[in-house]
Formats: structure tokens, C-alpha cells, sequence
């Protein structure tokens, strides 16, 4: 179970990316072309946010199957010398709970916004904080804190 978890977790990872990033765009140029906010647009900020939730149930489920957190958990005092194994233990899992928190925030916000302009604001901005959480707590490749391939 654990490696299927950990190819799901791997794969979904390129979904939040793709969706905050198609999120993104249609924030920027509904904003500065002054557009409409479509049902689109509505759809794209809805399944960004799910898609995210989504990550963050396969990422908890993964995280208490792992054996590098078991192992992090029951020799927290030893194990905390290691980066690797507090990146995986607490920063990855903080940060991206955190990320998860912001885009559930700016999703909330821009659908309670009455005019088209300031849900595009409001994603921009939220999603924009996330995604940048997300980049930093990413294990990619070339990783200065803990590094794993792009794919699992």
C-alpha cells in the first residue's frame, strides 16, 4: 500500500502544479483584461481547490503509512539530527497543510466576492502564496533540503 500511496501522492503532485497554474493565468488575465468572472472560471478555482484537498487526504494517509515517519516518530531524538527525516517529518507536512489551508482560504474568498475583479484579485493573490509554499516544500530533484525524482 505504501508505494501505491506514494505513486498517488507523486502523480497528484503534478495536478496541484497544473491546476494552480491554469488558476493562475485565468486570474491574471481575467484581472488585467478587466474580464468577466465566467463559470469557468468558477470551475477552475473549485477544482483547484478540491484537487488540493485531494493531495492533502492521500498526503496524511501516506504520511502515518510511511516508514521514514514511523521511524521519525519513535526516535524523535535521534531522528531530528537527520534534515532528511525532519523535512519529511514536520517542514514538508507543515508547509504543505499550510498551502493547503491558503488555497482553501482564497477559494472560499473569491466565491464570496460580488464583483468579477476582486475574485480574480483574490485568487491571484491566494493562490499565488500557496503555490509559492508549494515550490519550496516540494522534495524536487534539485532540492537543497530533501530531493526525490519527479515521478515515483
Amino acid at each position: 500500500m505504501y508505494q501505491a500511496l506514494t505513486f498517488l501522492h507523486s502523480t497528484l503532485r503534478w495536478l496541484v502544479l497544473v491546476s494552480l497554474i491554469v488558476s493562475l493565468y485565468r486570474a491574471y488575465r481575467g484581472y488585467f483584461r478587466k474580464a468577466a468572472f465566467t463559470k469557468t472560471d468558477n470551475a477552475v478555482r473549485h477544482w483547484t481547490a478540491t484537487i488540493a484537498h485531494t493531495q492533502l487526504m492521500v498526503g496524511m494517509t501516506l504520511y502515518f503509512q510511511s516508514p521514514i515517519i514511523k521511524y521519525f516518530l519513535n526516535n524523535f531524538s535521534t531522528a531530528k539530527e537527520s534534515f532528511d527525516l525532519l523535512f519529511f517529518g514536520i517542514i514538508h507536512s507543515l508547509l504543505m497543510l499550510a498551502a493547503i489551508i491558503i488555497i482553501t482560504i482564497g477559494s472560499s474568498l473569491a466565491k464570496r466576492k460580488t464583483t468579477s475583479p476582486e475574485k480574480f484579485k483574490t485568487m491571484l493573490f491566494w493562490y499565488t502564496l500557496a503555490l509559492l509554499i508549494i515550490f519550496i516544500a516540494i522534495p524536487w530533484p534539485f532540492s537543497p533540503f530533501a530531493n526525490r525524482p519527479y515521478f515515483r
